[in-house]
């Protein structure tokens, strides 16, 4: 479907708000948790761990710390999540705060870590390679399909064929921003290299006001 093109104007104030999000918003979730986001093994699973903790109802703040103090107690990687015993993932959760689902999700990173070494040898990118990549991500224990969309927000800025990545939850913040909501529109605004930061600024837009007050009166 053809896109109606923005008069002139509104492009303008649609970039200078994109600008002022970024400025000040624009850290994905990776970042916030310490992950130097590459195309290989440990990274992409750390990414995969912190989107099983964002997916519970619980402060992103927490769920970054929380991912910090799994990769500061060792488990950092598929076999070493597998290697740990439960009672090391529910302390290493409960360093980062993350206490309200402590147990349950020290049992989902110990299965999920065991699924991950039987079929994919530990290492994400060969679930790139399949071409229902979402289908599979959804088999992970705790990732569903929230999980799936804070995945693969992230994960564009490595594996740019996943995006434009532009989920509803970034979309709405888009709306709250006043800015267009279809992922081909949002693209637009951006350099292809800065779409997981959008996305991320834009979800931080969605479930905080604050950040939305904070970009108007910048703009």
């Amino acid at each position: 479907m053809t896109q109606t093109p923005m008069k002139p104007a509104k492009k303008a104030k649609d970039r200078a708000t994109v600008r002022a999000l970024l400025d000040r918003h624009g850290q994905t979730y990776a970042e916030q948790a310490g992950i130097t986001l590459r195309d290989t093994p440990s990274p992409l699973y750390r990414l995969q761990v912190l989107s099983l903790l964002l997916s519970a109802r619980i402060r992103a703040d927490i769920a970054a710390a929380t991912a910090r103090a799994l990769y500061d107690a060792g488990m950092r990687d598929a076999r070493r999540m597998a290697e740990a015993t439960w009672q090391q993932r529910v302390d290493a959760l409960g360093v980062g705060g993350y206490r309200r689902y402590d147990e349950r999700t020290a049992t989902q990173l110990g299965d999920g870590a065991e699924l991950l070494l039987r079929k994919y040898g530990g290492d994400l990118r060969r679930m790139r390679e399949d071409p229902r990549t979402e289908e599979r991500l959804r088999e992970v224990p705790g990732i569903g399909p929230t999980g799936v969309d804070i995945f693969l927000r992230e994960v564009q800025q490595v594996w740019p064929e996943f995006g434009p990545y532009f989920d509803q939850k970034a979309q709405q913040g888009a709306e709250r921003l006043g800015l267009p909501t279809s992922p081909g529109k949002l693209s637009d605004l951006v350099a292809a290299r800065d779409r997981a930061r959008f996305a991320a600024a834009l979800v931080r837009a969605a479930l905080d006001k604050k950040v939305v007050e904070d970009v108007r009166a910048a703009v």
